[in-house]
């Protein structure tokens, strides 16, 4: 599945703008208790490239992602969202893994093979109906997990709210979907970019009410989406310390189920 903007690219502008992080002194308390906090060294950077990507979302992707809204149902936008994540899922099988978490690896390769079969190619979620309900990380969790900081915040072209250790998700996804190992075609190449364009309409108009909110209602977008999405991650990386437990089949008991707290911990937003 390619990407908008080539993954080296996105890596070597991330590597290069985190070199200019300069912390206010020390002796200036206020100053450098605000930088800590917001750890946003590259706002000035950060938020012209924020306001690049608020201009062509506004003429561009909103206009495209709500005629998308207007032709397809929430049936039709689901079932895009399931075949979106099925294609992250072999990715996810190694990423699990080499976090130390064999059962959540073992889901997402069960929902990989029955969703990819089964499911139609991963239209369709009959692994959810068995018990294997979805769960979700990705580098960025990955390295977390070993220690890794998230870094100065950041901003992206086209992608958004980021950090340095998570910017490394999106060249990463490249090489980790099913098709880029596959032999080069033109029909491959159509796919793939097909995906992609599509799943990232089918993702705007998914936060579509959620993004209008905060820039109806927020007095400052930019430090509300930064705030958001570390509230994020953090929630994401607890949820797969907490959820670090054995899936358990339909075919259990709601009492074995409950006890082995798998509801609570359900990624399906992601």
């Amino acid at each position: 599945m390619n990407l908008v903007v080539p993954p080296l690219a996105v890596a070597a502008t991330c590597l290069a703008l985190a070199g200019c992080a300069t912390a206010p002194p020390k002796s200036n308390q206020a100053a450098y208790q605000a930088y800590e906090q917001q750890n946003d060294p590259l706002k000035p950077v950060n938020k012209v490239i924020y306001h690049f990507d608020n201009r062509l979302d506004t003429y561009l992707l909103r206009p495209v992602a709500m005629g998308y809204i207007d032709v397809t149902t929430p049936g039709i936008r689901e079932h895009v969202t399931y075949f979106m994540r099925n294609l992250l899922a072999p990715g996810q099988v190694l990423y699990f893994m080499a976090s130390g978490k064999p059962r959540d690896a073992g889901t997402m390769l069960v929902r990989f093979l029955v969703n990819s079969t089964v499911g139609v190619g991963g239209l369709f979620d009959p692994a959810r109906s068995l018990g294997y309900r979805h769960v979700y990380t990705d580098l960025g969790l990955t390295l977390a997990s070993y220690g890794v900081p998230p870094g100065p915040y950041l901003y992206l072209p086209l992608f958004g709210p980021s950090g340095v250790r998570d910017a490394l998700n999106w060249p990463a996804s490249y090489f980790m979907t099913p098709t880029f190992p596959a032999p080069p075609s033109t029909g491959l190449t159509i796919f793939s970019d097909s995906a992609t364009t599509l799943g990232l309409v089918n993702l705007r108009a998914r936060l579509h009410g959620t993004i209008s909110n905060i820039k109806e209602t927020s007095l400052d977008p930019y430090a509300t989406f930064r705030s958001l999405y570390r509230q994020h991650r953090a929630a994401e990386l607890k949820t797969i310390n907490q959820r670090d437990v054995a899936t358990p089949p339909a075919w259990y008991s709601a009492a074995q189920r409950k006890a082995m707290r798998h509801d609570e911990y359900d990624d399906d937003n992601n």
